[in-house]
């Protein structure tokens, strides 16, 4: 990601000019003050007003009491959006801007602001509204009760049918293909340890797919319901495009939660299911062909040696990805898990430790964990 952002010129709130080389990466000595709560709010579609948005889901982190810092990522040509943050910032409050070059994904938004970011919790919330700001204090709360990557849902859902229509069916593709116990993966507004964040690489738009492959990862990803915000209440609907690039990325998605550590059962499958079908054809034109008829100029001919061709080399297709699973085994790490050692309590990964040690030992937090690991190996 570094290597795509670098190439786009970014300021920082309070840089007074554009660097085309500045470094993502904060100094190691952190001349920035360490904060508990990072809020990253990269703006992309249809942005609301960025300062309204900060004082109305910034007064409950304040009644936390807890440290806290927002940090916007805009490309360019919101900088008019983004200028009364800095005017914000300059009058000391907790805000940073993060200008990137026009063509910059969301997902390389979220990335770059993680790298800039010090709090060890990361809030999301996209450049609208979707809940209420009440929503941010329930997520902390799930947090420290164990979860690793809590995902505010809109529920009761009060917007059009037009809305909740497309949810529902695109959420019943994702059960469908994919398993899952996930409402409204796409609200935004999540929760999560910055140690779940750097672990699951991300790129293009598998954001919005994170707490699927953090399931798959066996992290504990909840799912609260919260009110949904008054301004979330307008009919959406996209250009078919947009459905298209869902449905190519659900795809994809499939494939890799399914089939990244066993290729040749994809390929496989579909190269003798055509081989299959293209001997078929080929066994019947042979056998017209002992009966004194002539094959050679029919299109059934080359349609059949095609299909005979095409499953071939998706099977051979499968077997190299298989051949290179097998030599990179060694140096991937498959799985992740939490288990209890005699007389010394849970034994856990630390990049998935609660905040809390007590809760760390409750034996139904343990119970839940290792129901959902369960789930993770049987997919």
């Amino acid at each position: 990601m570094g290597a795509n952002v670098k190439n786009y010129p970014f300021t920082v709130s309070g840089s007074s000019r554009p660097r085309a080389d500045a470094d993502p990466v904060p100094p190691a000595g952190g001349a920035r003050e360490r904060v508990e709560i990072s809020v990253l709010v990269p703006v992309s579609e249809r942005p609301e007003s960025l300062t309204t948005l900060y004082q109305e889901f910034s007064a409950p982190l304040r009644e936390t009491g807890r440290s806290f810092e927002f940090l916007f990522i805009a490309p360019t040509q919101y900088r008019a959006l983004t200028a009364p943050l800095a005017e914000l910032a300059r009058k000391g409050e907790p805000v940073r801007v993060l200008n990137v070059g026009p063509g910059v994904g969301e997902t390389a938004m979220l990335k770059l602001g993680v790298q800039r970011s010090s709090g060890s919790i990361l809030l999301t919330l996209p450049a609208y509204a979707r809940v209420t700001p009440a929503a941010l204090p329930d997520l902390l709360a799930a947090l420290e009760q164990g979860a690793d990557l809590v995902i505010a849902r809109r529920w009761p859902r009060n917007d059009p049918w037009i809305n909740r229509l497309q949810s529902q069916l695109f959420h019943r593709v994702l059960r469908g293909t994919m398993g899952g116990r996930l409402h409204d993966i796409a609200s935004g507004v999540r929760g999560t340890r910055r140690e779940v964040f750097e672990a699951i690489p991300l790129y293009g738009d598998f954001f919005r797919f994170l707490p699927l492959l953090a399931i798959r990862e066996g992290y504990v990803v909840e799912e609260i319901p919260t009110p949904q915000h008054a301004n979330d209440t307008h009919a959406r609907v996209y250009g078919p495009g947009v459905y298209a690039r869902r449905i190519v990325d659900l795809l994809g998605l499939a494939f890799l939660l399914r089939f990244t550590d066993k290729p040749l059962r994809f390929f496989g499958l579909i190269g003798a299911i055509l081989s299959a079908f293209g001997g078929v054809l080929l066994l019947t034109l042979f056998i017209e062909r002992l009966g004194g008829e002539g094959i050679a100029g029919r299109p059934l001919l080359l349609l059949s040696i095609l299909l005979v061709t095409v499953g071939l080399q998706s099977i051979a297709l499968g077997l190299v990805g298989e051949m290179i699973v097998h030599l990179n085994a060694g140096r991937r790490r498959i799985y992740r898990f939490r288990g209890t050692a005699p007389g010394t309590g849970p034994v856990a990964d630390r990049r998935l430790q609660p905040a809390s040690a007590a809760l760390a030992h409750h034996p139904a937090l343990e119970r839940r964990r290792i129901s959902d690991r369960r789930q993770v190996v049987r997919t």
